[in-house]
């Protein structure tokens, strides 16, 4: 067996257009792996997963549509069969799990899922315990048991998975670390547009959800509004955006523009045009113990990049090196890093520098895809 190509079997009803997934994938490829998709779309989004948590999960309808793409998801898996190494269950993978496990247990295969992040700990972020503590209560319980199939379970921060350790009781020492890493066919170094605004450009994109903490970033707008030589761009859409519009609104900002979804092409731009890129400045657990997408695509792009101190981001890269920190939730510490950095072009060239070289080394997908690698060969049987 020693040399044989892996092959490794991608399978449930994951996200198929997720960053993660599809990072995962390629990176194995990247590394000679052979990747086989055995999917089916079980989810219709993210509303279509919350509204199961409430009370979806009661409805008879919900549990057919389970029945009938499990179904099809095994006639997938039956015309594969025997084809592979390692059979890795992708994100989300809650409920594929078990399949997966039976599976796998039939063929005599080594099971290993990415867990990237807890569904359970989502929906407590997300209040929705508030909503239905049954629901909630028994996606815990889901969780835990799910934790304990497979052979090897993979998360991306030593962090999140000492959260697991704490609250499912699964050992740490079961987990494989694999970093969440960036695309870099599409994020890398690029030009700002011939139109790029003269003023200092402030970015931040994504889902505006608490752990991003949106509203720190427009205190902060708040408190720096009469500097007219500093702009603030805002990208994406989410639960927090109406209530960071109206605050906006509220104090009648002229220094924030507020801009809906965008092609990934059109988000690269906007990389390209800025002069910080913002990450996240949320206090929920998941902020906290997570390195954020926008973090690592930022770094490919080589821009600096500021964001909260956290466990996970601290344990991996260093302030004013690779990354600027300040404190969370707190829109005076926001100002005065922005201030910092705003009055140190030479700083942030070598913060964009340096953060560019060690995401090359480490977080692009060639690197992530050799991590994973690593993990799934262990697993491979002789």
């Amino acid at each position: 067996m020693t040399g044989a190509t892996l092959r490794v079997c991608y399978f449930g009803t994951y996200r198929s257009e997720y960053s993660r997934n599809r990072i995962l994938m390629e990176g194995l490829r990247r590394n000679g792996v052979q990747v086989i998709e055995c999917h089916e779309q079980l989810w219709g989004g993210i509303e279509d997963r919350v509204e199961t948590v409430e009370s979806g999960w009661k409805h008879p309808g919900f549990w057919w549509r389970v029945a009938t793409v499990y179904a099809r998801l095994i006639r997938r898996y039956w015309q594969v069969r025997g084809s592979y190494d390692v059979l890795v269950v992708g994100y989300p993978g809650q409920l594929d799990v078990f399949l997966a496990r039976l599976l796998t247990w039939l063929d005599g295969k080594p099971l290993a899922w990415d867990i990237f992040m807890s569904i359970y700990l989502i929906a407590l972020e997300r209040g929705l315990d508030k909503k239905s503590r049954l629901g909630v209560g028994l996606l815990r319980r889901l969780e835990w048991l799910a934790c304990r199939l497979p052979d090897h379970l993979i998360m991306d921060t030593a962090a999140y998975a000492a959260w697991f350790e704490k609250t499912h009781g699964v050992a740490a020492s079961r987990f494989g670390l694999v970093p969440t890493g960036a695309d870099d066919r599409l994020f890398y170094p690029a030009p700002p547009s011939a139109n790029k605004s003269d003023r200092f450009t402030v970015l931040y994109y994504g889902t505006f959800i608490p752990n991003h903490g949106v509203q720190t970033i427009i205190e902060a707008a708040v408190l720096l509004a009469d500097d007219p030589s500093l702009h603030f761009v805002l990208i994406g859409d989410g639960p927090d955006r109406p209530a960071a519009a109206a605050l906006a609104a509220e104090k009648n900002l002229t220094n924030v523009t507020f801009i809906g979804w965008l092609q990934p092409e059109e988000v690269r731009q906007h990389i390209a045009d800025a002069d910080i890129c913002l990450g996240v400045f949320g206090t929920t657990p998941q902020s906290l113990m997570t390195v954020q997408n926008k973090i690592y695509e930022c770094m490919a792009m080589g821009k600096p990049v500021l964001t909260g101190e956290g466990p996970a981001v601290m344990e991996n890269f260093r302030h004013k090196e690779h990354l600027y920190f300040c404190k969370r939730q707190s829109p005076g510490a926001l100002v005065e890093a922005i201030r910092a950095l705003h009055g140190d072009p030479r700083l942030r060239q070598e913060m964009a520098e340096q953060g560019n070289a060690l995401f090359r080394q480490g977080y692009g997908l060639g690197p992530v895809g050799k991590r994973a690698r690593s993990i799934l060969e262990r697993l491979r049987r002789p």
